[in-house]
């Protein structure tokens, strides 16, 4: 797995990553406890709403970013984005107002929904054998994974000894940091696409994602992965301080174990892939997935959730890790940045509608019951991949269209031949892979 990284473009760009991460999850731990020093116990509140303005952001931001971003150089781009970050985050420990965290919440918010998406379309220019770009999304997954249990306890650590406020300033440094690495290596050049309006370049990402049959599949599995992470994340310290009374380091430890899952999966990964299809993989992590929320309703004991967090980091490793490669197989070059836009805001979504399923019927109906609705969710989910991603998924197929510039639709007869990647809806659309 790691030998991409003699790859020094890539080596740099990994390391990027890795540190805007650990200034992301500073950020994280401070914002929470900012919320606090400004709101008391209406922390929560502020901190949810704070949340959803994220996703707001990600879902609203990216496809429009990335329409603008097509056309601009990517290193300037990224380290752009990545010093507006810095910014951002540095004026954080000087607010005194709710509103104004969640001006800078959507600003900050708003500037990784622009670098997100460039940066992951990026990777595949960058590592175009796809043997080795499945290397780079697994650890890509770890990197996440390492984020979610190296970060808070960093953190606890840091405020030991310093304010809290100092975190923001250990985010900044982060992103300062990716900006210097993006900085000292010679991205590839982006392929243009054929000069369109600004609302064709702003939803062309959505329309090829939505007009993609393997990529509808992938929308579903994100609707999947949404249902069980949600209810990780919203509902982990309830069961741990709340249901079973311990402490601080055992909700640590829980979020460890679904950490730990989806770092095993993604060491298998790359192997995995080489002897099934993509599809096998991902409609087994999801189906892991479902039988772990189902299994969540009968949750008794500490020792269980462990387990049964295990399991469903696994099986978010498994449905995740590979949507790069589906999503590099369905694009050109030029069409990539849109694209990986799309996926990001869409799966977003997802998180958009789940979040509040499990934080507030959490409150309202009991975990137990929030477990079997989630599981209802993702097995209907589940069931609607299998059914929008076909079985037979050639990555090429050969047909007949017209070299025309708006759209290439196919003629009833005629046209010239060509062989490309395999992006065809219903009504044979398709935006083609020279």
């Amino acid at each position: 797995m790691f030998s991409v990284f003699r790859n020094r473009s890539y080596r740099h760009l990994f390391l990027a990553q890795v540190i805007a991460l650990v200034g992301t999850g500073l950020a994280t731990v401070a914002l929470g406890l900012l919320a606090f020093d400004l709101a008391g116990d209406k922390a929560g509140t502020v901190l949810g709403t704070a949340l959803a303005i994220k996703m707001i952001a990600y879902i609203g931001v990216a496809p429009i970013a990335s329409a603008f971003a097509e056309r601009l150089p990517r290193r300037a781009t990224l380290v752009s984005l990545d010093l507006v970050r810095a910014a951002v985050a540095i004026s954080l420990p000087f607010v005194t107002q709710i509103w104004q965290i969640y001006i800078l919440i959507f600003v900050l918010q708003s500037a990784s929904a622009a670098f997100t998406p460039t940066f992951q379309a990026t990777i595949p220019d960058v590592l175009p054998e796809e043997e080795e770009y499945t290397k780079a999304l697994s650890l890509s997954r770890l990197a996440y994974d390492l984020e979610s249990v190296v970060s808070p306890m960093l953190a606890a650590a840091l405020v030991s000894v310093i304010s809290f406020h100092m975190l923001f300033a250990g985010t900044s440094i982060g992103f300062i940091g990716s900006a210097l690495l993006v900085v000292s290596v010679v991205l590839p050049k982006a392929k243009l696409s054929p000069p369109r309006g600004i609302y064709y370049r702003t939803t062309k990402g959505i329309q090829a994602y939505l007009a993609t049959p393997r990529l509808r599949g992938l929308l579903a599995l994100n609707l999947a992965v949404a249902a069980a992470s949600a209810m990780v994340i919203v509902n982990t310290v309830v069961y741990v301080q709340a249901k079973f009374g311990l402490t601080q380091t055992q909700t640590a430890w829980a979020l460890a174990a679904f950490g730990g899952g989806s770092m095993a999966a993604a060491f298998i990964l790359p192997g995995l892939l080489k002897s099934i299809p993509d599809r096998t993989a991902m409609l087994s992590g999801a189906s892991a997935l479902v039988i772990g929320l189902f299994a969540g309703s009968a949750v008794g004991s500490y020792a269980w959730l462990l387990v049964l967090w295990v399991l469903l980091g696994i099986g978010y490793s498994l449905t995740q890790t590979p949507s790069g490669r589906l999503l590099r197989r369905s694009s050109s070059a030029e069409d990539r940045p849109s694209l990986f836009a799309a996926q990001f805001a869409l799966s977003h979504a997802c998180w958009l509608i789940t979040y509040p399923v499990a934080g507030w019927l959490g409150a309202r109906i009991g975990l137990p019951a929030t477990f079997a609705v989630l599981g209802v969710i993702a097995l209907v989910a589940v069931i609607a991949a299998a059914k929008l991603w076909p079985k037979d998924d050639p990555e090429q197929v050969e047909h007949v269209h017209a070299d025309l510039d708006d759209g290439h639709e196919h003629l009833a007869g005629g046209g010239k031949r060509h062989r490309h990647h395999y992006v065809i809806d219903d009504y044979h659309r398709h935006w083609p892979r020279p």
